[in-house]
């Protein structure tokens, strides 16, 4: 008898990952019976499992009385843990792709404003600039949270030299990483921070978790690099320290409201880059695997991957 998967997400998403699913259930050895939501012939009664994105139509989860779980097609779970029609389990996407895709955007901001690139790049006009950054181990990167994605990204600046710390809000132990917890801990690796990378789940306790209080105890000329999520910054407290030299400049690739309004002075501000939410996607293939394993385990009566902490938020 096969296993009913409902897929609950924009129809462009289902476009693109119907045939990814079905090779992975295939891989898995699933009997899949796979269904788009927009196409209404399922029914959620008969839903086993769900696939689903926060851009999907299903909002309430309570026909779905005999689904087993909810697979996120997206790492960041906070706009729908908190929804009380939601008993059944919801799993994260925590999946290779994303965590490679994540690793490369980061490392590369994070290289770039090391070696100073935009004034070379930007700065063509005939004028020689003589210009020797300091080697890695010189240069004091943190990243804040230390969750997969975090972590990856923390193990790989430390790969290329960096002195890297790490906070979360539950201490960590990451080899080569210097591991900072709690409020004191915030306040104590921010002071020695030139650059900042901002992976922290978005949370009422993490909402504007860069402040005016916050962004004062860095260096002063400290970068800020943000694929994490919007709210995590103070936007108006960010543009002073900006317009203060407290900080140097901001990369920015989640936002408040997306997509960016274009009257935003983020977009005109000469110490801000704009990337459109691009650090980090689920890839197709990757993830579909994630989710064959999910459900294959489901199945097998065996313990969820990347299960959501409702206590938490993530």
């Amino acid at each position: 008898m096969p296993v009913n998967v409902l897929f609950a997400a924009k129809p462009s998403n289902w476009v693109a990952q119907e045939e990814p699913l079905k090779d992975a259930f295939k891989t898995a050895g699933l009997n899949v019976n796979l269904a788009a939501f927009q196409d209404g012939t399922m029914a959620p009664e008969d839903v086993d499992y769900m696939i689903w994105s926060p851009a999907s139509a299903v909002q309430d989860f309570t026909p779905y009385t005999r689904c087993k779980a909810v697979l996120s097609l997206w790492a960041g779970v906070e706009r729908v843990i908190g929804n009380k029609t939601l008993t059944q389990p919801l799993c994260r996407m925590v999946d290779r792709g994303l965590e490679e895709g994540m690793v490369e955007w980061v490392c590369g901001h994070v290289m770039r404003h090391h070696l100073g690139m935009d004034a070379q790049i930007l700065g063509q006009n005939g004028e020689w600039k003589p210009h020797l950054p300091p080697l890695a181990r010189n240069r004091k990167v943190t990243v804040l949270g230390l969750g997969a994605l975090g972590s990856a990204c923390a193990r790989m600046l430390n790969a290329f030299g960096f002195d890297v710390a790490g906070w979360s809000r539950r201490q960590k132990d990451l080899d080569g990483i210097t591991c900072f917890s709690g409020p004191d801990g915030l306040q104590k690796v921010l002071k020695r921070s030139e650059i900042v990378v901002l992976l922290l789940p978005n949370t009422p306790e993490t909402e504007n978790t860069l402040n005016a209080q916050t962004l004062s105890l860095m260096p002063k000329g400290a970068f800020i690099i943000n694929p994490g999520r919007g709210p995590l910054i103070d936007d108006d407290a960010l543009l002073d320290a900006l317009n203060t030299g407290q900080i140097a400049h901001a990369t920015l690739d989640v936002f408040r409201i997306e997509p960016l309004p274009g009257t935003h002075p983020y977009w005109t501000h000469p110490n801000v880059t704009v990337t459109p939410h691009m650090a980090a996607d689920t890839r197709l293939d990757s993830s579909s695997q994630v989710i064959a394993e999910n459900i294959r385990r489901g199945e097998n009566g065996e313990d969820f991957l990347h299960l959501a902490d409702r206590t938490t938020g993530y």
